[in-house]
């Protein structure tokens, strides 16, 4: 933009808005009214308009509008030097909040500036502006942050109270869907959802016809000895098809023989897609379950003699013939996954591995194959879960050594400190941004409420403590709370090079010393 072009652009401004479906109050009529307003006091005229509808803030990705703005801005083709939007959080609710500054730096950059109408600060670079706009941004990532962590919450008590959380019912079995009361109203048909917000989903039993077809595969696979290959030979070959309408493949057979909800049980959370990241497997550790609360088609018995078959097929061969048969894969596909393995004929089962190597990531690792998805935070989690027991040792240790009782409560996971303070002592796992900064996780736990959290930042190898913060119960209000190396003074003054602070707290003083 030239020199006149700027001049002539002096009071014209942009206005950008973003709506997911977090709120009616943030509903795009309702920003535009807002920054309307905000524009004719300011004698600004809005000549563009840049509008994300039922967008995510967690990052720019398909914010189409946000992206078309900033490149109109870096390439100077924005007739405008202001930027007016409703306040920080629906400039994003960037999980790293460096990016949201990063993108509010392009155009200042550029000599469009960023307004906020509805916050109660001025974005004019002062002090007291950046201390509230970092917060700002922190707390509007954290609030994602948190609603993904009821969701889940909420859907881990659903599984646990026998409802089924989202996907196919699966061949043989029908969704059913029932009422607050736990009536019964009508069967899903694939692709149909519930309408009502109180409206609950549960697996019965399928038609008869899909039922016998079920039991026989596991006939078949026990008592004839024949594979998941054979079987699905011979339901295409009789025009048998699946609940999706297509032909039976090795893999289609093996879900059938390996998902444990034929046998009425209901488990969650196998795999993860938080907060737009990378998806995950995880560890049956991890998993969330609850036996029986479905009506299952296939006996129990039947089911576990078909695991301990699938299963055995590994134990016929050494580590090293399993991981040879893994190279071939690897070398016939360039690539390796759970579901080309399971494909693949006479090669023991994804299952067959993770039991075998610890995980399927283990495996992988020792034949040199590297996924290109990072696994290292669950071995890291594994080795702080390791040093948990000796911090809470050195804790109970030194707090006695003060003359004060400290008692570890197993059921809990609470330390009782006098009979008077429970405190709560997580390791904070070492993580670096996209840009190289850091940041740590701390948990707060919500349902025991802790009197104080002892947070234990680790180091960037995440072997040695770097800091501590000893947060109090009455101030924290989250559920989580992500930190970077400086916080400001809010959250920093409760940090410490060592627990002395603490220690001294727990400390028994004698009456008459203070007399």
């Amino acid at each position: 933009m030239s020199k006149k072009d700027k001049e002539s652009s002096r009071n014209y401004a942009a206005a950008y808005v973003r709506m997911s479906t977090e709120h009616q109050q943030y509903s795009t009529s309702n920003q535009m009214d807002v920054i309307r307003e905000y524009a004719k006091r300011r004698e600004l005229e809005i000549v563009k308009d840049y509008s994300d509808e039922g967008k995510s803030g967690l990052n720019i990705q398909g914010r189409d509008s946000l992206s078309q703005m900033i490149r109109d801005v870096q390439e100077g083709r924005a007739q405008y030097s202001s930027i007016l939007v409703y306040d920080v959080s629906r400039w994003g609710r960037f999980q790293d909040a460096d990016e949201s500054a990063y993108y509010e730096y392009i155009c200042r950059r550029a000599g469009v500036s960023v307004h906020y109408c509805a916050e109660q600060f001025e974005n004019d670079g002062s002090p007291m502006s950046t201390v509230m706009k970092s917060m700002k941004r922190t707390m509007a990532g954290e609030y994602s942050r948190e609603l993904s962590s009821k969701v889940f919450q909420g859907a881990c008590r659903l599984i646990q109270l026998g409802f089924k959380q989202g996907g196919t019912a699966g061949f043989g079995l029908r969704r059913m869907l029932i009422d607050q009361s736990g009536a019964r109203k009508a069967l899903l048909k694939m692709g149909e959802q519930k309408s009502i917000q109180t409206d609950r989903v549960v697996l019965v039993a399928g038609p008869e016809e899909e039922i016998k077809i079920v039991r026989w595969i596991y006939h078949a696979f026990i008592a004839e000895g024949k594979s998941e290959s054979e079987i699905a030979a011979i339901l295409n070959a009789k025009g048998v098809v699946t609940d999706f309408g297509r032909e039976w493949n090795r893999v289609t057979v093996h879900q059938i023989l390996t998902n444990e909800k034929y046998i009425g049980n209901n488990v969650y959370h196998r795999t993860s897609c938080k907060l737009k990241k990378k998806h995950v497997v995880n560890p049956p550790d991890k998993w969330i379950r609850a036996d029986g609360v479905f009506e299952g088609i296939v006996e129990r018995e039947m089911f576990w003699r078909a695991r301990e078959i699938i299963l055995a097929r590994s134990q016929k061969l050494t580590d090293e013939e399993m991981l040879e048969k893994l190279r071939v894969l690897l070398k016939l596909h360039g690539r390796i996954s759970g579901i080309l393995i399971d494909e693949a004929e006479g090669l023991p089962s994804s299952t067959a591995f993770s039991h075998r190597f610890g995980t399927l990531v283990s495996a992988y690792r020792l034949i040199g194959y590297d996924p290109g998805i990072d696994y290292s935070f669950i071995e890291e989690n594994r080795r702080l879960g390791k040093l948990h027991p000796g911090i809470v040792a050195f804790v109970i240790q030194q707090i006695t050594a003060l003359g004060a009782q400290a008692v570890w409560n197993g059921e809990t996971g609470l330390l009782d400190v006098n009979g008077e303070m429970r405190v709560s002592i997580v390791l904070c796992r070492h993580t670096q941004t996209g840009t190289g900064s850091s940041r740590w996780l701390i948990r707060l736990d919500a349902s025991t409420r802790p009197d104080v959290t002892i947070a234990a930042r680790m180091d960037a190898t995440n072997e040695c403590i770097r800091d501590y913060y000893v947060l109090p119960g009455i101030d924290m209000t989250w559920e989580n709370l992500r930190v970077a190396e400086a916080n400001g003074i809010y959250l920093d003054t409760y940090k410490f090079d060592t627990l002395d602070y603490f220690f001294g707290m727990t400390e028994r003083v004698k009456l008459e010393e203070i007399v």
